[in-house]
């Protein structure tokens, strides 16, 4: 009897680390920060957006690599107090006004260091006029040991946008000239 009980817990505690590793594998896989990054953007009416990913400091450490949340610190450091800089819209959402009733999530490509991720969303009030605004790119680079955002890419209009090139083109166009 002893024996039974102390196999059926060793079995039960096999099985729970088991889910807890592919819980935790999944949260550390780009597919699955993806998922669980539109999970909470689709709760409720789907309306309250994906700007908690880039919003604070500590929200940009937690999902972007260092070198995008560098970009996006020098891009706040030249915004003036009180405007919003070149990301003027929620690239989670690719909108102004979030609304998501449903996504998929399409691993395009991994390797060992980066990734790929595709979304495509589809909301509850609106329809896009491009098939193309619909789908969301996320590159993902591996940064201290973590699957990062390294990008994010999207349309509007069926015109291409990503996130680095505006910060880049932002930095670029308020960079003030040195005097020698």
């Amino acid at each position: 009897m002893i024996d039974r009980r102390l196999l059926l817990l060793g079995l039960a505690s096999v099985v729970a680390a088991s889910q807890l590793h592919a819980q935790t594998s999944a949260a550390n896989d780009p597919a699955g920060i993806v998922s669980a990054i539109y999970t909470r953007v689709a709760k409720g009416k789907g309306e309250d957006g994906g700007t908690f990913v880039i919003e604070t400091k500590a929200a940009r450490a937690k999902y972007l690599s260092r070198s995008l949340a560098a970009e996006w610190a020098r891009m706040d450091a030249r915004t003036p107090k009180g405007e919003v800089g070149a990301v003027e819209f929620d690239p989670i959402t690719n909108s102004q006004a979030p609304d998501v009733a449903s996504f998929k999530v399409t691993p395009e490509t991994q390797e060992a260091d980066k990734a790929t991720v595709a979304v495509t969303i589809a909301g509850h009030r609106t329809e896009r006029k491009e098939q193309a605004d619909n789908v969301i790119r996320y590159d993902f680079v591996r940064d201290g040991g973590q699957w990062k955002i390294d990008d994010i890419k999207g349309a509007v209009d069926g015109k291409p946008w990503s996130i680095r090139q505006m910060l880049a083109e932002f930095i670029k166009l308020t960079d003030k000239p040195t005097r020698r």
